[in-house]
């Protein structure tokens, strides 16, 4: 598979604005896909909050059917993390909770000076983890564009809430992919531009992971029983939902996007694409 690397130059100009705004903030909710909470951490997305409280929001739980243990691992490291589908209003609670947990001690200070004030979060996180569906759910209302597609956010948005001012930011990448795996399951979940994917080394690639990790989800999904080989496998896949070209042939195209697509829709169940290792060694 060729090496992803994706660097708009939009987000140099993000990562500025950011820098520039962190002063303003309190603190930071980095937002991560509970599926990859390892390979969609930017470190320099914390650098930028250096010394300030963090709450990492390891969204799109109910995809993932590792989420609590990796936020017991980042809890366990002294971090501060909550697993949720930012999509469900019923979130809201536990999501508003954890971020007075962060600022409890500068809260409780203001209060016992009979004051309330107003804290201020940056919501940071590489594209497509819902940073924007996580500041709608916060405030009860769609108040940004949200999307399934990498790149949505562009510019910078002050959110008002009860009690917060969130500041929702475009989705940055770091600068260049040292770790090609954490890069490869990124563009699984669609936090990489498709436009510059191959698809049919993607889909092979995923193929290969699930048959790794959830054979049954494949048996289960497309009729897969024998996992030796990618290109056996996507015959397989293109049987079963019958991506047939006439003449017989079969669509590779089609069944590659489909593969790919499978995963992102949580078609394919829940599913964890890092370790609990690989989330352990990460400093979050």
């Amino acid at each position: 598979m060729k090496i992803i690397q994706w660097f708009p130059g939009h987000m140099t100009k993000a990562m500025r604005m950011m820098q520039e705004n962190a002063a303003l903030c309190d603190g930071a909710i980095i937002v991560l896909d509970a599926r990859c909470p390892a390979s969609s951490f930017n470190a320099k997305l914390k650098k930028v909050f250096a010394g300030k409280p963090v709450l990492y929001v390891l969204n799109k739980a109910d995809l993932s059917d590792r989420a609590e243990a990796f936020v017991r691992i980042i809890k366990s490291a002294g971090g501060s993390a909550v697993a949720l589908n930012a999509t469900v209003s019923g979130c809201r609670r536990t999501l508003m909770q954890a971020c007075e947990d962060i600022v409890r001690e500068k809260l409780e200070r203001a209060r016992s000076k009979g004051y309330e004030r107003t804290f201020r979060f940056m919501v940071l996180g590489v594209p497509n983890t819902g940073k924007s569906t996580v500041i709608n759910l916060l405030s009860g209302a769609k108040r940004t564009v949200t999307g399934n597609k990498a790149g949505v956010t562009r510019g910078k948005q002050w959110i008002r809430l009860e009690g917060f001012e969130l500041l929702d930011t475009p989705g940055t990448m770091p600068p260049a992919f040292e770790n090609q795996t954490f890069a490869r399951r990124l563009a699984y979940v669609g936090s990489i531009n498709d436009d510059i994917l191959d698809f049919d080394d993607l889909a092979l690639a995923l193929l290969a992971d699930m048959a790794e990790k959830y054979p049954e989800r494949l048996e289960e999904r497309y009729g897969i029983n024998d996992f030796s080989s990618g290109i056996d496998m996507l015959n397989a896949v293109c049987t079963r939902r019958g991506f047939v070209l006439r003449g017989g042939d079969y669509d590779y195209d089609r069944a590659c996007r489909a593969v790919v697509d499978d995963l992102r829709k949580g078609r394919l169940g829940r599913i964890a694409l890092d370790s609990e290792d690989e989330v352990a060694a990460t400093a979050f």
